[in-house]
């Protein structure tokens, strides 16, 4: 990919574009070498951050502008921001994965930075044009390359957000936002021991509405999740699964992951995954599962799944694995259901599936590059030449 020019929506485009800059200005005390290596033998899942980020300002007047990597630092925001008050704000979170000492592939950038840009519309902000944001993750990631970690479940995750920071406090959309780009190296969200993860479904609250954000990604949803969360960690459960919120019948989505029910087994086996209804959110790995899967020979259909059909598919053998995907955790099993009024049923043996297990090591080896990048998923950035990295106020040109 590297090279190519893109549309708005991240597919290829024809002809040249004007490439975005971004000034360069390095941290001028970054962390030690010896202090930085200690830090990525287990880095707690975003606790640990680079030691850059990105930052982008947007005016009516001037669109977006002053595009600027520098050190990671307390921002100046008003109090008023509006961001801060009625949450207009949106995000994304992907990775970049350790190739050699000096190059690393980021995961899909362009399909994240349309994802970001869907929700933005939803959320009434303005759109970042996708070339600025991959030209965003190549400078971030050419200047931190040394805190990209190396091993399997190891990668540098990848957080844009955009969030309004105008200070007003009328019922309008902002007329000021900004952009920033964080990244912090991370394991597995799960840990890294192999494991199928303890599900609870929520009776209670539901994540998202027909007509409302489900398929956006924004603060909100994450923030709504918590007390279910807490709930489903008080019954003994590693996350919470979501019903529909009309009927409170149909299964969703799990935590922040999406869902694939496996029938059958071996080459025979096929796959289901909740159709892409307005709320649920359109996961990028879920896209990726789906391709490679394909890919393997399996059949994936989209289609609705009841908590009915879970049970009883588990009950009778139907279903013989369940797993849940995302950037943070991957491809992870789920082994236990804990149901309403005190239900409880087993996925399969309880252990980590042979499907899962099967697109969970082919998608680490896209990433790693040791599978062939049929796709053409991963954005490959390179460090910078040694003594020819740019100085305060100059501009790196970035390849989109």
């Amino acid at each position: 990919m590297t090279g190519a020019s893109r549309t708005e929506d991240g597919r290829r485009a024809t002809g040249g574009t004007t490439r975005p800059t971004v000034a360069v200005r390095p941290h001028p005390r970054p962390v030690p070498a010896g202090r930085r290596r200690e830090l990525l033998a287990a880095p707690p899942f975003g606790e640990v951050f680079t030691d850059h980020m990105v930052t982008a300002r947007w005016s009516p007047e001037e669109g977006w502008h002053e595009a600027v990597l520098g050190p990671f630092a307390p921002l100046e925001l008003s109090p008023a921001a509006v961001g801060l008050h009625y949450g207009q704000s949106v995000f994304e979170g992907f990775k970049a994965h350790r190739r050699s000492d000096d190059r690393a592939a980021v995961f899909r950038p362009w399909d994240h930075a349309r994802r970001l840009n869907a929700s933005a519309r939803r959320m009434a902000a303005p759109p970042l044009p996708p070339e600025l944001f991959v030209a965003a993750v190549e400078v971030l990631v050419r200047q931190d390359m040394d805190w990209v970690p190396e091993g399997d479940d190891r990668s540098l995750y990848l957080r844009p957000v955009l969030f309004a920071d105008e200070p007003h406090l009328a019922l309008r959309p902002a007329r000021s936002y900004l952009f920033l780009l964080l990244a912090f190296p991370t394991g597995n969200f799960f840990g890294s021991e192999s494991r199928a993860v303890t599900v609870a479904v929520s009776e209670e609250y539901v994540r998202a509405t027909p007509g409302g954000t489900g398929a956006a990604k924004c603060g909100g949803n994450y923030a709504g999740s918590y007390l279910a969360q807490e709930e489903a960690a008080g019954r003994g459960a590693d996350q919470v699964v979501w019903l529909d919120a009309v009927e409170r019948r149909w299964v969703e989505e799990l935590g922040g992951m999406n869902l694939f029910f496996v029938h059958g087994e071996g080459e025979r086996a096929e796959l289901v995954t909740p159709p892409l209804t307005g709320t649920i959110l359109p996961g990028v790995t879920r896209d990726t599962l789906i391709a490679l899967a394909g890919d393997l020979g399996m059949r994936v259909t989209e289609a609705p799944v009841s908590l009915d059909d879970w049970r009883d598919g588990c009950a009778a053998g139907r279903i013989t694995e369940v797993f849940a995907c995302g950037t943070a955790a991957r491809v992870t099993s789920v082994g236990r259901v804990l149901g309403r009024d005190g239900e409880e049923w087993t996925v399969g043996d309880g252990a980590p599936g042979p499907v899962a297990g099967r697109l969970s090591a082919l998608l680490a080896s896209v990433h790693r590059g040791e599978t062939a990048d049929r796709h053409e998923w991963c954005h490959v950035v390179d460090r910078a030449p040694h003594g020819s990295s740019p100085s305060d106020n100059s501009l790196t040109r970035a390849s989109g």
